[in-house]
């Protein structure tokens, strides 16, 4: 008998425990807009590889400044959605706590990139932009789910790779094709973890 109120008790506690980590979890990105980001990113690469492009560096940074920026706005968009018309979700700040938890690994990328182009050192821009996005992944491992933690690692390794090897930059290959396979491997782990938790987006305060 009492082992059995222990055995209840016991999966009281892991129900309690496996509630408090769906609780945490942050279902505000689209994994359909990531996947429209890792699209984009390989039209980008297509067209920068193409001869309508000059083969110069000024002329690929604004390519990829465009790519970011189209990037941006499809994954921030979708989250603004979330966030302001989603009537399932109770709206609060604190909701997108884990979206401000990229913003400094992001940031630093930024600074090093600027430091790279005014040195010329565009070789180190691809292994920068992958190991620093690699990073802002890696600080979802307790709000995402674990696909996007293993793609940052991924990031970072191809970045570790990048600047070990520094292809050229106006080769767009070799980040066009990693952000292509790392967008869409993350957008299809937040469309599974989408697909699993659905119904339960009303209850999520964070």
């Amino acid at each position: 008998m009492v082992a059995n109120h222990i055995h209840d008790a016991l999966a009281q506690v892991k129900k309690l425990q496996e509630l408090i980590i769906e609780k945490r979890f942050f279902r505000g990105y689209s994994g359909r807009a990531r996947i429209l980001s890792a699209v984009a990113a390989l039209a980008g690469s297509a067209v920068m590889a193409s001869d309508f492009i000059p083969p110069t560096p000024a002329a690929h940074l604004i390519g990829w400044g465009i790519t970011l920026a189209v990037g941006l706005i499809l994954n921030y968009a979708a989250l603004a959605w979330w966030f302001l018309f989603n009537p399932r979700i109770r709206r609060n700040p604190v909701m997108i706590r884990p979206a401000v938890d990229a913003i400094p690994a992001l940031a630093v990328g930024a600074v090093l990139s600027m430091a790279a182009i005014m040195a010329g050192q565009f070789g180190f821009l691809f292994g920068i932009w992958m190991c620093l996005y690699g990073l802002a992944q890696v600080a979802y491992r307790q709000s995402l789910p674990r696909g996007i933690y293993t793609v940052g690692v991924a990031y970072i390794f191809c970045g570790f790779c990048c600047l070990w090897l520094q292809p050229p930059f106006t080769n767009p290959w070799p980040m066009g094709l990693t952000f292509f396979l790392g967008e869409t491997a993350g957008g299809m782990s937040l469309l599974r973890y989408g697909d699993d938790t659905d119904e339960r987006d009303n209850d999520q305060p964070l």
